[in-house]
């Protein structure tokens, strides 16, 4: 087993004059932090101003982290597939503040008739989790899975609380948007057509069958007691029960993995199946951050996006990860218990560290990816390092 314990030799890439501290900390995440192997990219009023890379992207083998390394960003997919959805939004397809089911007339079954897309997206609809098994079969034909979506009942009275829909929220939104969508894509497949092959983007909700295994980094996975240490004590008593809420929310998130080949291909998990690397999830970000005209995106559906969560009727309190989160139409928003960018900034974070946000009120589109996953529930402290240098750069400017 390869495993760093100094600053790679190798790390690479840029920063633009005057973003130089940023490599000092993305090496120091080696030496100080137990980086493995990873990469952050930051974009300023549309520029790339910070492009790095290095480590190890296999730890058994000791490959190294190259240019276009790739790696699984978990959770950091939701803010992926809620881009779908702003651009179904720009294009009059979508009111975040219709029903559901005026757009999917089946998922109106078990009393699910009044949930609003908003209150879907900000995970406030009840449907965390599954009552009936689904697998990666299910998961692998979009008309058998629409019909579980369709008929499965809100644990509780929609709108009223909230919980993370770890892993449901992204075949339900997937659905939807596959109802809207003239051409009826799924999500995957929306997702590469009209976000990342306009922009270039090496990052895929669904992996193609032609992506070699030598670009994929591999999960380190941290020491059980590491994850303990580093879980608030009431998640952690929580997850070791197999019916508490998190635990059910989080099934699936194992499809994406596949032993023979890294990562399962054309299989879609929108909610953390997206493979990629930081610089296409910064660049996203990015034009986001700075008015979305490279897809057509109007400045009203960027201003919702902009604008402060709603909560559920009991607030923002989450029954699944056991503290105050706000999520709004699809990503996650900055609040006292999670911090990143500015109030206007809008994103996703992923299990392990991984985080790519857009602030549009500084113009930032920002990404870090990781091969080794760290165990801190709100901000890892690689990515959070590498945040504080950036906004202390950006605010000297």
């Amino acid at each position: 087993m390869y495993v760093v314990t100094t600053a790679p030799d190798d790390v690479a890439g840029h920063t633009s004059r005057g973003f130089e501290a940023l490599r000092r900390v993305f090496c120091d995440n080696f030496t100080r932090r137990q980086e493995l192997g990873g990469a952050c990219c930051a974009y300023r009023h549309g520029e790339k101003v910070v492009d790095l890379w290095g480590g190890i992207r296999n730890k058994q083998t000791g490959e190294p982290w190259r240019y276009d390394t790739m790696v699984i960003v978990y959770s950091a997919t939701k803010g992926l597939a809620a881009m779908t959805l702003a651009i179904a939004h720009s294009r009059g397809w979508l009111d975040y503040d219709e029903r559901v089911a005026h757009y999917w007339p089946e998922f109106s079954q078990h009393g699910k008739d009044a949930i609003t897309v908003r209150q879907l997206l900000a995970h406030q609809a009840g449907l965390f989790a599954f009552d009936e098994p689904v697998d990666r079969d299910v998961v692998a034909d979009v008309d058998r899975l629409a019909v579980v979506l369709a008929r499965q009942k809100p644990a509780w009275e929609p709108g009223t609380r909230q919980a993370y829909h770890g892993i449901t929220l992204g075949f339900y939104q997937g659905e939807l948007l596959r109802r809207i969508d003239p051409k009826h894509r799924t999500l995957g497949q929306f997702f590469q057509d009209e976000i990342a092959t306009p922009l270039g983007l090496d990052v895929y909700i669904r992996l193609p069958e032609d992506i070699p295994n030598s670009r994929l980094a591999t999960i380190a996975r941290p020491h059980p007691i590491d994850m303990v240490r580093g879980f608030p004590l009431r998640l952690t008593l929580e997850v070791m029960n197999p019916r508490a809420k998190i635990v059910r929310a989080l099934r699936g998130s194992e499809y994406p993995h596949d032993e023979q080949r890294i990562y399962a291909r054309n299989l879609e998990v929108p909610s953390g199946g997206g493979i990629g690397t930081a610089r296409a999830i910064a660049r996203a970000y990015s034009v986001f951050a700075t008015g979305g005209h490279e897809l057509g995106l109007r400045t009203e559906t960027l201003d919702l996006l902009a604008a402060p969560a709603v909560p559920a009727t009991r607030g923002f309190y989450d029954e699944c990860l056991k503290g105050p989160v706000q999520f709004s139409l699809g990503f996650m928003k900055p609040s006292a218990a999670w911090r990143f960018g500015s109030p206007r900034s809008f994103g996703s974070p992923g299990s392990g560290g991984s985080l790519g946000f857009a602030d549009p009120e500084v113009g930032v589109g920002y990404a870090y990816v990781t091969s080794q996953m760290g165990t801190t529930l709100t901000g890892d402290p690689r990515d959070v390092a590498l945040r504080d240098a950036l906004y202390s750069v950006i605010q000297k400017r």
